[in-house]
């Protein structure tokens, strides 16, 4: 066999280049075989990373999961993932699947097993037959949402992210979960997601609230959304866009709100804004993200308005890099030598961006009226 864990293989593929795929899994673990189901992003290509979603309760989130990321990766909210749904529904497996016990609050034999499944079968065959990132997140609801949780008590816990839609809790989960997340030396994501409905798990989950809220850790990015028109069923469709917005926001291009409250306000080289936001993303999702043009005109703005021209060397090193065909980068390290006093080496470089594709704001009449005016103002 190919891998360890036996695959009874049996696609429905929609399309040669089909994003969704659905499988009968063979487990070892579990004895038998179960179905689940893939999302991958259209473009799918191998030599890059893409973070991996698990999704619980699959016949009902699995759809809302892909709707969004699609969404929201469309848009920049977030990087493309690929999506594993586990279908529960059949004879309420569910239950079976993420069973605790009533006493201890801890797995059963079979919650052991399912456990076991999808840490040591169904994601490691997914990392040896796919390009995934280290990034990792899971998504449940109810006691599935619970499920999740016992992921944190590994000695590094397994996902990244953990969005956890109206959670039954296990005995003992609402203090266990904030004393795992003080301890836990991980950069973690932990979102709540709540109807506003009064239940006999409420209070736990309240009380679960508070004592994240007073956990102050900086590798603790903790979320807890209540939706007032939600009830205990519809809510399993609120809240996963804004859940996708808190997790991802790093991944986002700069807003006009971020432009003015930190790069403006911070006593950092503007330049060094950027290069920290895209080396935290490559740290934080383990991949490589190519620097928007959002993000590129911002901090060149930025570099205007506190006339911190220093910023723009590096700045066209970079857009030289990363768009090679267009004027940005010569455009900008002419406006460099051009505020350093060295008007000769801007006119020549002015001059090479001229012959560049013209790219957003900067055309090549704008590059020729620079040319102009030097020639005007020192005699070339």
């Amino acid at each position: 066999m190919k891998q360890i864990f036996a695959i009874f293989a049996l696609f429905l593929c929609f399309g040669a280049n089909s994003q969704v795929k659905q499988e009968i899994f063979e487990s070892f673990k579990l004895q038998e075989r179960r179905d689940v189901q893939y999302y991958f992003p259209e473009d799918y290509d191998a030599k890059k990373k893409y973070p991996l979603i698990v999704v619980l309760d699959a016949e009902y989130l699995f759809d809302q999961v892909v709707a969004n990321s699609k969404f929201y990766s469309n848009f920049h909210g977030m990087p493309q993932s690929i999506i594993v749904g586990i279908n529960q529904s059949e004879n309420s497996i569910r239950f079976d699947d993420c069973s605790f016990d009533e006493e201890n609050g801890l797995p059963t034999e079979r919650g052991k097993k399912f456990f076991e499944f999808i840490g040591m079968e169904l994601i490691p065959y997914l990392e040896t037959s796919y390009s995934i990132a280290p990034f990792k997140m899971i998504v449940g609801y109810d006691i599935t949402a619970n499920f999740g949780n016992f992921y944190l008590f590994k000695e590094k816990s397994l996902f990244n992210a953990y969005i956890t839609i109206s959670p039954t809790l296990a005995p003992e989960m609402e203090s266990r979960i904030p004393t795992r997340l003080s301890a836990i030396n991980q950069q973690i994501f932990y979102q709540i997601i709540v109807e506003d409905e009064k239940s006999k798990n409420t209070s736990k989950i309240l009380a679960l609230d508070k004592a994240l809220k007073a956990i102050d850790k900086e590798s603790l990015h903790y979320y807890f959304d209540s939706y007032k028109t939600a009830d205990h069923i519809s809510i399993a469709s609120y809240g996963l866009g804004k859940a996708f917005d808190n997790i991802f926001g790093m991944f986002k291009p700069i807003s006009p709100k971020e432009y003015k409250t930190q790069i403006l306000t911070s006593e950092e080289p503007v330049f060094d804004y950027l290069e920290n936001k895209y080396k935290g993303i490559e740290d934080l999702f383990g991949l490589k993200k190519s620097v928007n043009l959002n993000d590129i005109m911002a901090i060149y703005a930025a570099s205007r308005k506190k006339e911190e021209f220093e910023s723009l060397k590096p700045l066209s090193d970079l857009c030289k890099k990363e768009f090679p065909s267009t004027m940005l980068g010569f455009y900008f390290e002419a406006e460099y030598y051009e505020q350093m006093g060295e008007p000769k080496k801007a006119l020549r470089t002015f001059e090479k961006a001229f012959g560049m594709e013209e790219i957003d704001f900067l055309t090549k009449e704008m590059a020729l009226e620079k040319i102009d005016a030097l020639k005007a103002d020192f005699g070339y």
